[in-house]
């Protein structure tokens, strides 16, 4: 965050914490697409990404006064996604079972990805192999790939030793590369 920008979530932050309704719909402008993108990439589904980013931002106005910090409010914002995505998730497992392959592709439900030229089948199966993942390898990998943080800080958020996140990270590719691989007369193939 460069110094102007910090500067002005710290006030909208300061603002927020008075009660003013501006402020807090400035820090929410400021970390929705963050929150949504956490709870999108790891739910698959943008109605329950929406319902998670709407319990975020409640929890949040509720606890305002406990935030120190721009940098206190991102991280508490990134550790309550976290938290809600899984618990969304576990949800939604014990509702409705759905087969990723039956789902229509939407075009535009998604946030755009980073390269406008990736291969649409190969994410799809990529979201798909992903998503067979145990919630908290998922959400690792999601979480060091898609947010692009570091094993110390998802090792924090999601409160476990920065080695196990470490060792985690390294077996969940394992075995996403080998579910995205396929012998075929002896030769290996990989999607990615």
């Amino acid at each position: 965050m460069d110094g102007d920008h910090q500067a002005r979530v710290e006030a909208a932050l300061r603002q927020a914490v008075r009660g003013d309704e501006p402020g807090f719909a400035e820090l929410v402008r400021e970390h929705q697409a963050m929150v949504f993108s956490i709870a999108w990439h790891y739910l698959q589904d943008r109605s329950l990404a929406e319902d998670v980013a709407q319990e975020v931002f409640l929890e949040l106005y509720q606890k305002l006064a406990a935030i120190q910090s721009a940098a206190h409010l991102k991280y508490w914002l990134r550790k309550v996604s976290v938290h809600r995505a899984i618990d969304q998730g576990r949800r939604r497992k014990h509702h409705r079972e759905t087969d990723l392959e039956d789902m229509p592709e939407t075009v535009g439900a998604e946030p755009a990805p980073a390269g406008a030229d990736r291969d649409p089948m190969l994410m799809g199966r990529l979201r798909q192999v992903l998503a067979g993942l145990p919630e908290k390898q998922r959400m690792m990998v999601l979480l060091r790939y898609q947010e692009d943080l570091g094993p110390a800080e998802i090792g924090e958020l999601l409160e476990v030793p920065v080695n196990t996140v470490k060792s985690t990270l390294h077996r969940s590719l394992e075995e996403l590369r080998g579910r995205l691989t396929r012998k075929l007369g002896g030769v290996r193939y990989a999607f990615f």
